[in-house]
């Protein structure tokens, strides 16, 4: 719900100024990639002592109207979302079409929609496998080591691009 506010709010009025401004988003690419580095970075930095949180936690499970909350504070916060919305949907607008605030709540729709069944589907299965991770401190640091690697490589690229390399 949160990531679908921010599809929103880029639609009607934040993607379609990034859109016609080559700079703004050659700028917010860039940003979203070095945000993205500096993740993967800080995952790899932190990887024991994150490994070791998770092993340690004890405590009850939230309340659904809680998760329901933080979920949406996270989405609407999230800036990697917006960075992707204002960088990457104007891109596959068809201005020739016309309808442009359109085209782009469409884009969101069909990628919340599709990010609440991928994301749900994963946290069922994380949850499912909480356990066996927990059980292991070394696998978790893996774990960690492997997003690290996929988040600063991901972002290296989208950087890359932003800069035409």
């Amino acid at each position: 719900m949160g990531t679908y506010l921010l599809a929103i709010l880029v639609a009607v009025g934040l993607g379609p100024l990034i859109s016609h401004s080559a700079l703004a988003a050659s700028f917010l690419q860039l940003a979203g990639g070095s945000y993205l580095v500096y993740l993967g970075i800080d995952a790899f930095r932190h990887r024991r002592s994150h490994a070791n949180a998770m092993v340690s936690q004890v405590g009850s499970r939230p309340r659904v109207l809680v998760t329901i909350k933080q979920g949406f504070v996270v989405g609407v916060l999230n800036p990697k979302s917006l960075i992707f919305f204002t960088a990457v949907f104007p891109h596959f607008v068809d201005r020739s079409r016309g309808h442009v605030t359109a085209q782009l709540l469409l884009y969101g729709t069909v990628f919340s929609v599709m990010a609440f069944i991928s994301d749900g589907t994963w946290g069922f299965i994380a949850g499912t496998a909480r356990e066996w991770l927990s059980a292991d401190p070394k696998r978790l640091i893996t774990m960690r080591v492997v997003g690290a690697c996929v988040m600063t490589t991901l972002g290296l690229l989208v950087a890359g691009s932003a800069l035409g390399l």
